[in-house]
Parts: C-alpha cells; sequence; structure tokens
C-alpha cells in the first residue's frame, strides 16, 4: 500500500484520558508505524503536553452531559473556519473522523472534507433525543461520508435506527506487548496476601462503582482478605461522598488510589485478583476488560450488549446484571474462592485479547481507507467518461448539419 497522508479528528478534550482517544492514539502509533502521515485533530484544554502531530483547533472545551457520563467537547461555532484552513493547506488523502455527528468539530470537518471520509461511530445509547430533532439534517452529512463504521455490534441497533445503512465493524485494539508482557511485576505494596479486586474508570453513574461499593459490603462479609482497589480519572470531590461513606460503615480496605499513568497501568492489573467492571449500560466495548484480560486479570462485568461482544460469560470472566448488587457480590466472591477457575479465565482471557492487537485492527482500519479510495477513484473514472459522452454528443449534431452544408 502506497503512504497515506491521514486526518484522524476527535470531538473530545485530546488532553483527558478517554475511550476515543485512546483508539485513536492505537490508529496513529500503527500507521506512522508502517510510514503513513497521521495528523490528529481534536479540541484540547491543556496544549502543553501534545505530541507533535496533534493540532489543537480550539482549547474552548466544555464538560457536555451525555448518558449518565460527561463528555469533553467545544462547542466553538469559529473552528469551521479553522477547519477548512487546515483541510485546505493539508490535503489529506483519508480524513478519519470518530463521532462525526458530535458538535462541533467532527460535523464541520465531515462538511468540508473533500478527501475519501470515514465516520466511526463508538458511542452506545438506546436513543439519543438530539437526533430526533436533527435527523432530516444530518442525514445530509451522512451521505458525505465514503464509509461507515462502528465498533462492536452494539452500537449498530442504536445508529441505523436514526442514519439506515451498511456499517463496518471495526473493533477497538489494544497494546498488547504493554499489557501481555510476561515480565510485567504486581505492585509490591498490595501483594501483602489479601485479594484484590480492581475497579478502573470514572465515578461516574454509568461506570456502575456505587453498585461495587454496596456489593463490597457483601464481600468482605465471606471473604475477609478482600481489597478494593479503585483507580481512574476522579478528583478528590468525586471520591469525597464515596470516602465519607466507607468511614462512617466502618468499612475497610478500599483504596483510592486516582489517575494511574499509562505506563503503570498494566501492574495494576497484574496485582487484580478479580477485575471488576459494574457499567449500568451504555458502554459500546469492553475495551477496559481487554486490557485486563491481556494483563492475566479474570472478569466480573455487567451483562451488557458492549461487554458481551468481548466477554463469554463462564470463559474470560463471569457476567452479571447490571445494577445487581447481590449478584456482583457473589460472582466476585465465586472467583475470590476459586484459585483454579480464576487461572483457567486468565488463560481463556489472554487467548481472547490477542484477537485485538493494534497490528490487526490498523490493518483493517487501512484497507477499509484503500477500498474507499479505489471506489472514489472509479467513480471519478465514470464521472468523467459520462462527461465525454456527453460533451461529444452535444458536438455530434453540428458536425452533422456542418456536413450537410
Amino acid at each position: 500500500m502506497r503512504s497515506l497522508k491521514i486526518a484522524l479528528v476527535s470531538p473530545y478534550d485530546h488532553s483527558v484520558a478517554g475511550g476515543v482517544r485512546s483508539h485513536i492514539v492505537g490508529l496513529d502509533k500503527e500507521f506512522r508505524a508502517q510510514g503513513h502521515t497521521v495528523k490528529i485533530l481534536a479540541p484540547a484544554s491543556d496544549e502543553a503536553n501534545l505530541a507533535p502531530n496533534v493540532i489543537c483547533v480550539s482549547d474552548h472545551v466544555v464538560p457536555v452531559g451525555v448518558s449518565g457520563s460527561k463528555a469533553r467537547i467545544t462547542l466553538s461555532l469559529s473552528v469551521w473556519r479553522t477547519v477548512k484552513r487546515i483541510l485546505r493547506e493539508e490535503q489529506f488523502d483519508v480524513v478519519h473522523i470518530h463521532e462525526p455527528l458530535m458538535p462541533t468539530l467532527p460535523i464541520f470537518v465531515l462538511r468540508h472534507s473533500r478527501s475519501v471520509t470515514i465516520g466511526t461511530f463508538h458511542a452506545y445509547r438506546e436513543s439519543y433525543f438530539g437526533y430526533n430533532y436533527t435527523k432530516v439534517i444530518l442525514r445530509r452529512l451522512m451521505h458525505r461520508l465514503d464509509a461507515r463504521a462502528v465498533v462492536s455490534p452494539a452500537v449498530l441497533p442504536y445508529v441505523t435506527q436514526y442514519f439506515p445503512g451498511h456499517y463496518e465493524i471495526v473493533p477497538n485494539g489494544i497494546d498488547i506487548e504493554k499489557f501481555g508482557a510476561a515480565d510485567i511485576p504486581p505492585l509490591k505494596k498490595f501483594m501483602d496476601g489479601k485479594l484484590n479486586i480492581l475497579f478502573v474508570g470514572r465515578l461516574d453513574k454509568r461506570k456502575g462503582f456505587r453498585n461495587l461499593l454496596q456489593a463490597f459490603h457483601d464481600i468482605k462479609q465471606q471473604v475477609p482478605e478482600a481489597r478494593l482497589i479503585v483507580a481512574g480519572a476522579y478528583s478528590k470531590d468525586d471520591k469525597e461522598e464515596y470516602v465519607r461513606t466507607t468511614r462512617q460503615s466502618g468499612l475497610r480496605d478500599v483504596k483510592f488510589v486516582g489517575y494511574i499513568p499509562s505506563d503503570e497501568l498494566p501492574s495494576y492489573y497484574r496485582t487484580a485478583h478479580v477485575f471488576c467492571a459494574p457499567s449500568t449500560g451504555f458502554e459500546s466495548f469492553g475495551l477496559v476488560l481487554l486490557e485486563a484480560m491481556a494483563a492475566g486479570a479474570p472478569l466480573v462485568a455487567s451483562d451488557i450488549p458492549g461487554y458481551r461482544s468481548v466477554v463469554h460469560d463462564g470463559q474470560e470472566g463471569l457476567l452479571v446484571p447490571p445494577e445487581n448488587e447481590p449478584a456482583l457480590a457473589s460472582a466476585i466472591v465465586r472467583l475470590l474462592k476459586d484459585e483454579p477457575l480464576r487461572r483457567q479465565m486468565s488463560e481463556a482471557g489472554r487467548r481472547t485479547a490477542a484477537q485485538y492487537s493494534w497490528t490487526h485492527v490498523a490493518q483493517c482500519t487501512l484497507d477499509l481507507y484503500e477500498r474507499c479510495i479505489t471506489r472514489r477513484r472509479a467513480q471519478q473514472s465514470d464521472s468523467e467518461l459520462h462527461a465525454a459522452k456527453a460533451q461529444e454528443s452535444a458536438e455530434f449534431p453540428r458536425t452533422v448539419t456542418d456536413l450537410r452544408l
């Protein structure tokens, strides 16, 4: 494949960790390793630590409530000028927009892109009222896409109810070498004979931490040596309510460790006897589950569509009904008490995670680009041929008339 100039577009604050950001960074790394030129277009509230190939289109970022979580996006309308300038100057071969209908950056890019343009939908929701009022306009924009993709089958029913059509399934990927290396050490401070339950994520309602903390009361009664480690990009204010609850109830062995640097996260997974993802819903893909599986952690996770796309109940882990605290506690206790079952699920998880390497996902994405480029060229050739034939037809009668004269 020839070298391509690729734009990866994100609506979300590139200064803050998140699933879409991880997806874009993973593609960026693999694409550049294969010799392609990549620019990332995104808003960023803090430009200090951005990679050299990140183009910050706006530093005006606001948190917007979406499905029980906060999406940090730019709502600036002046971004369209920046977008037009960048697209004109860079002349990308491919523009790949993630969440192409999110305001405002993706919509402006979709409106003004003249390159081969791909749109990937990440979010899973049962419905979105905004699309009910704007779908007529947005459908016109959707026709500008050369291809549509989703990260998992769970996203399809949501997006196709508003925008029917053909969608490719191109999943998220993970860094297998980073999370699955055999020499990753567990954290000594937590290897003291206790059994570690790891939670990684924000403390938003939809991540289900409240349910896990409530279930931990029952877990401690049955497994006194259990410990809950709570990691994630949450603030002191976010955790204050839960810290107060644990103190008032006398609940012990809940460790709030906060944000974990990316290079330390594999050791946390390796330290976990059980990794728990109790999300209540609206998860399109179990990226954090794959990371944990690659590191060898057996799982207990909510039985929701996005997680079922990567975890098979009873193989890599146990799936339980969302917001069902007794079922959550029972599943975790079962794994904590059954070391052979944990080893079996650990091995199965490693095998499953290996199927989602960034090398494989990036190649699937590049194959999609190439198909779209080939199709666009064929369409342009057909248009040029039709135009030439139309010109010949227009000139033919005059030629005949001239002969008669």
